[in-house]
């Protein structure tokens, strides 16, 4: 039998397990400690729930009823937390929109939900993408609610302005509907709707409930030890599991303080860390990558991060390394997790050692189950998950539910792992990244590992591409850090020094760049349309 671990308790069960229940509990108890920091607002825990309760009846005054959608498109504003808070403690669920979709990607899944709330963007990026959207194509959309954007130009748009959305909210008779509506919100009412990204196809809603959107950050916020002291800068874009759960409802269920940043910029980030005294950084690899080679790192105070987290792609052991070496954090954890699993799966612990933080992934949390799908002890095989914060299934999709989770309970995710002697997962790849040359099995991630050890490699990703005589052999992706002397012959002949044959790229394409998806992960079937 494959081997199998299971996680403890995720914490204290008298905590409230719906998130209206959180934001009152949490504004009595930190009420006049700070919530949240942007560059335009600074709100306490007692000023965010007031903010929270008068949206609400916003909401309600726009007729929007309890199960209700209200979809939120916009980067990291303060407008993004208070109108998700709001939205749940209205009854309604939250539907993010990832800010970088086409007027047409964000016409289907505000038609799939049947939103009659959009919290949008004015311009941003360039671009105003609300004022695109087809209004016949989206009878059940009434109203659209403009967030504006400090230092930024945009339309008002036909609905109105976040000022005249919350007017909506004012009297008393409005509070005493909301304050109903909070407290018939059960731990089992779905919270949200989050859209996988849908590089394999049409993107799917996968469906949580309050107590695991609740339940799988408060354990996150466990092994990483956060409490009210914490400030989190929050890079990590809103509309994605990392800063949506493991950044908003983290911090709301510990009393941190949120910082939120509307894009990644580097130098931005380090003033940041030293202005406000920052204490944990989480995000992708790429950001960490960034900030380390940046040449004006020493030009900023970071000495306060204690606490850095990290996952969603392959994670280089080097990086790992540097982060604790170079940044002297504290605590440097990597995790595993995917929206059908409430974002959550596998987290290193703070008294792991540094093979074990740099190696794996760490053990269940959340209350997990973890098996590895292989055919004999120690192989690896597919990751599967059971437990309470298995999604509860695809929106309107039963047959692709049935297809993710199996009649006994387990949440098959499509990667591959293996466990060692302690229980911690490695993942290996992607089941649909794997390729076959020659006759064996090959795994990109291990490639990739050995390329960020090579002088010059800022970043790299392999795939399969058809050979005659191998059937497949890997192409190189590689992204050269600047004024590196680089070429194919010295990638290859690298990787050959360190990887079987069979492993070793046959061709190597150097790029500015590798197109990632919002939570860091490489967007292959793009690089495989440019093969």
């Amino acid at each position: 039998m494959s081997p199998e671990g299971r996680s403890g308790a995720t914490g204290d069960s008298t905590q409230p397990r719906t998130i209206p229940g959180v934001v009152d509990r949490v504004s009595a108890q930190f009420s006049d400690h700070e919530a949240l920091v942007s560059d335009d607002r600074t709100l306490t825990y007692a000023e965010l729930r007031a903010e929270v309760r008068q949206a609400a009846a916003a909401l309600i005054d726009l007729g929007v009823e309890a199960g209700d959608r209200v979809a939120i498109w916009s980067p990291n504003t303060w407008h993004w937390v208070v109108a998700c808070l709001a939205t749940t403690y209205a009854g309604a669920v939250v539907v993010p929109l990832n800010t970088r979709y086409t007027a047409s990607e964000a016409t289907d899944i505000l038609a799939r939900t049947q939103a009659p709330v959009l919290i949008a963007m004015g311009r941003f990026l360039g671009s105003d993408r609300t004022t695109e959207l087809d209004r016949s194509a989206l009878p059940a959309l009434r109203h659209i609610v403009r967030v504006p954007i400090k230092g930024v130009e945009g339309e008002e748009g036909e609905d109105g302005t976040w000022d005249e959305f919350v007017a909506r909210g004012d009297g008393v008779a409005a509070m005493a509907e909301v304050d109903v509506r909070a407290a018939a919100v059960t731990p089992d009412d779905v919270s949200d709707i989050l859209f996988t990204s849908g590089t394999t196809g049409r993107s799917k809603g996968v469906l949580c409930a309050h107590r695991q959107s609740l339940d799988a950050p408060a354990a996150w916020a466990a092994c990483g030890q956060l409490t009210s002291a914490d400030r989190y800068l929050c890079i990590n874009p809103f509309f994605h599991n990392f800063g949506f759960k493991a950044g908003i409802l983290t911090c709301l269920q510990r009393g941190a303080t949120l910082i939120p940043q509307l894009t990644f910029d580097p130098e931005k980030a380090m003033r940041a860390v030293q202005d406000q005294r920052i204490t944990v950084l989480p995000g992708p690899p790429t950001i960490y990558q960034t900030l380390l080679d940046h040449p004006k790192r020493g030009d900023f105070d970071l000495t306060s991060l204690r606490f850095a987290v990290t996952g969603a792609a392959v994670v280089p052991v080097v990086l790992i390394e540097r982060m604790q070496d170079e940044l002297d954090i504290d605590i440097v954890l990597t995790a595993y997790g995917l929206t059908e699993a409430s974002g959550f799966g596998t987290m290193c612990r703070a008294d792991d050692d540094a093979v074990t933080v740099a190696t794996t992934c760490g053990r269940p949390i959340a209350d997990f189950e973890l098996r590895i799908d292989a055919t004999e002890d120690g192989a690896a095989g597919e990751v599967l998950l059971r437990g309470p914060n298995v999604m509860l299934g695809y929106l309107d999709d039963p047959e692709a539910t049935a297809a993710a989770i199996d009649p006994d309970g387990w949440l098959h995710t499509g990667d591959v792992g293996k466990l060692d002697a302690a229980g911690n997962l490695s993942i290996t790849d992607r089941l649909k990244d794997m390729y076959i040359c020659g006759g064996f099995n090959v795994y990109p991630a291990e490639i990739e590992q050995v390329l960020a050890r090579l002088d010059g490699v800022a970043d790299s990703a392999v795939i399969g591409v058809t050979d005659e005589r191998l059937g497949e052999v890997g192409k190189a992706f590689v992204v050269a850090k600047p004024d590196a002397q680089l070429d194919e012959s010295t990638v290859i002949a690298y990787t050959r020094e360190h990887l079987a044959n069979f492993k070793t790229p046959r061709s190597v394409v150097f790029v500015d760049v590798l197109p990632r998806n919002p939570g860091g992960k490489v967007v292959k079937p793009l690089l495989r349309e440019i093969s």
